[in-house]
């Protein structure tokens, strides 16, 4: 995906002439940057002190509907699971790509009425994307729980002859029931001792039935091999047997619980399909809103800093810039000599680092112009 720069600055004569300058400045010798307008209404400013105050809500809001964003796509991509190539089509905002949808950003007046304050505006977005996030920890954690218990149960039926459950390869033919002294044992075999075990079953304890086992299964090492005993003297064998490395599960043929664990795993298997459509529908439906709330946050914040940095009346022009990611260093350089005169103390921060290799610019993000970055990678795949 993509990265995303979002900077303003103010406006020469005529906002055009600003982003005329931008325009030449970044694709004179080389295409630097795609660029567009960013278009922000004419929000109400209201008074210094609420701006400044705003400012800061705002880049915590900034965080949180960003971090909402990216839960909803991450969980997207852990629902569709074996679709991870699905995820990114069904990341739209408005029904359009994300690219698509900052390049043509349009303010939602119907959602974000701008004859509101700023910070009521800054509050409809918190209290619609706090929604957004409690009824995405409620659906996950249900579809976790049922995804869960399924995994379990498939755990069971998976894995090696030692450790999977036997329910789905016997049957009851495998098996003497119902008797006062016989029962039948299941043993696993490995299949380098399988030779040992037809010349030894018979001989391993008194009291065993001759000739009663028999191969029902085999997976990459060992055999199931079923053997029928007295059972007095169940205990011996057990141990005689681990002495000659066969293995004796514990397993009682019981139909009833044998049904009921099938049941258990049909109704899952069922649920899980039911609740997937539905799930994948409102993960797209949300992803969508919180995204749209995110690029309105991020208008929000270049319209307060653009008035705190540039002053009234409010004269700026917000442009979208995405950098050709093998030229960024020089982008920030033409930037840089673009606006330095808006701000002599940031230029004097970034002409002291500019050269200095290994530093984490990040740490103090600080720009003579009013600088936001919208990145686009929303996902971690595993």
């Amino acid at each position: 995906m993509t990265e995303f720069w979002l900077i303003s600055a103010p406006g020469e004569k005529t906002c055009q002439q600003t982003w005329e300058k931008l325009t030449v400045a970044t694709t004179k010798n080389v295409n630097l940057s795609t660029n567009a307008k960013f278009n922000i209404p004419d929000l109400k400013v209201g008074t210094l002190d609420v701006l400044v105050g705003l400012s800061d809500e705002l880049a915590k809001l900034d965080a949180f509907v960003e971090g909402t964003v990216k839960k909803v796509a991450q969980y997207m991509a852990d629902v569709l699971e074996d679709s991870k190539d699905k995820v990114q089509e069904n990341l739209l905002a408005n029904g359009v790509d994300l690219v698509t949808y900052i390049t043509r950003f349009q303010w939602d007046m119907a959602k974000y009425p701008i004859k509101q304050s700023l910070k009521n505006i800054s509050e409809i977005i918190a209290k619609g994307v706090t929604q957004i996030d409690n009824d995405l920890k409620a659906r996950a954690s249900a579809y976790n729980s049922l995804k869960g218990n399924l995994q379990n149960l498939e755990r069971k039926n998976a894995g090696s002859l030692l450790t999977r459950s036997l329910a789905e390869i016997v049957k009851k033919d495998d098996f003497v029931l119902d008797s006062e002294y016989l029962i039948t044992l299941l043993v696993v075999v490995p299949k380098l001792n399988y030779n040992d075990w037809v010349k030894q079953y018979e001989t391993l304890t008194d009291m065993i039935v001759p000739r009663s086992s028999n191969v029902l299964s085999e997976d990459q090492d060992s055999y199931l091999c079923n053997i029928t005993l007295f059972k007095k003297v169940v205990d011996e064998f057990r141990q005689k047997a681990r002495e000659n490395k066969f293995m004796v599960r514990d397993f009682q043929y019981n139909e009833e619980e044998m049904r009921a664990d099938k049941e258990e795993m049909n109704r899952l298997s069922t649920d899980k399909k039911k609740q997937f459509g539905p799930l994948v529908r409102w993960l797209k439906v949300n992803f969508s809103e919180a995204f749209i709330a995110w690029i309105h946050v991020k208008a929000l914040r270049v319209f307060v800093e653009s008035v705190l940095r540039y002053g009234l009346p409010v004269n700026f022009q917000a442009m979208l810039l995405q950098p050709n990611k093998k030229t960024m260093k020089k982008l920030r350089e033409v930037l840089y000599d673009l606006y330095k005169h808006l701000d002599s103390s940031a230029a004097a921060i970034i002409d002291a680092t500019m050269d200095i290799p290994g530093l984490n610019l990040s740490q103090q993000e600080y720009y003579p112009y009013v600088y936001y970055k919208i990145d686009c990678n929303l996902l971690e795949f595993k």
